[in-house]
């Protein structure tokens, strides 16, 4: 028994230790880095991103997961720490800040993420009397507005209109009367706004004058007339008119030409001051001249 248990054993084909040649293929790609990811990583992901599309192809799950996702997004946006619970307004007269509050939310709380910061500032900005303006959401849930209001320096009479505008010739606001703001002086005539600085300029030269300085007018948009009460004019030059105006200060000062029947005083030509009488005072002179000429026929 025991011989003929050798006998098969010996008999049988010795048993081949080395793989297929399809296994030896997939060994040896399973030692290359990039097709051991693959397999490990990619596969799964193409079996979930199959899975995924089979399930988002039905429109009652697509549907399901918007409002899921909007639910979610609805209830981050409206924890505690991001409701606006209240509104502060500061920097500005109550005219401006009424103004501005009109362009805020009205009823809180509402949620920070349903405000367009950047667009409220922007369109408070937008507004005449503000230069610039801050908008963030503070502490405590409230929303904080701070402005930079302009601050008007002049009055220019744009025809039947009065506006305010401020050292950078912007407009920060209208009045009815000139009444309203005798503490500002007053520029007329077309491209006055845009040459505010020289006007400015002139009222400061003004000196002793400036009691009875009623405004300045642009002529021509390229120089000043400066009027007077009595109807009088200062006619100055588009060069220099500064200095024109203290040389008008000192004849006057020395002669005392603005207090007699002077209508205006030309200094468009530097050389040659002219003065031009008032009708009455022009009429007298003519009178004057014509007797001496009748005196002197007869």
């Amino acid at each position: 028994m025991r011989s003929l248990i050798r006998r098969t054993v010996s008999d049988a084909a010795p048993r081949d230790p080395a793989p297929s040649r399809m296994g030896y293929r997939y060994q040896r790609l399973m030692l290359t880095p990039g097709f051991r990811g693959t397999v490990r990583i990619g596969v799964p992901i193409l079996l979930i991103v199959a899975i995924f599309g089979s399930w988002y192809s039905k429109p009652e799950n697509r549907a399901a997961l918007a409002m899921t996702i909007a639910d979610a997004k609805q209830d981050f946006q409206h924890r505690p720490q991001f409701m606006i619970r209240t509104m502060n307004v500061t920097g500005a007269d109550l005219s401006a800040m009424t103004d501005v509050a009109s362009l805020l939310p009205t009823e809180f709380p509402v949620s920070s993420f349903d405000l367009d910061l950047e667009k409220i500032r922007a369109e408070i900005e937008a507004l005449d009397p503000i230069k610039s303006a801050s908008v963030r959401v503070g502490q405590a849930g409230a929303l904080e507005v701070r402005l930079n209001p302009r601050v008007p320096v002049a009055l220019w009479r744009d025809g039947a209109t009065l506006r305010l505008i401020d050292a950078g010739g912007v407009q920060s606001g209208q009045i009815i009367a000139r009444a309203d703001r005798l503490d500002l002086p007053l520029i007329a005539g077309d491209g006055a706004e845009d040459n505010i600085e020289e006007a400015l300029s002139l009222f400061a030269a003004a000196g002793p004058l400036i009691d009875r300085v009623r405004g300045l007018v642009r002529m021509g948009e390229r120089r000043w007339d400066m009027v007077l009460d009595r109807d009088q004019r200062i006619l100055l030059p588009g060069d220099n008119p500064v200095a024109a105006l203290d040389r008008v200060i000192a004849l006057n000062g020395a002669q005392d030409m603005l207090n007699r029947d002077v209508a205006a005083v030309d200094m468009r030509n530097t050389d040659r001051p002219t003065l031009r009488m008032n009708e009455e005072a022009a009429d007298a002179l003519r009178r004057v001249n014509t007797t001496i000429d009748d005196g002197a026929d007869n």
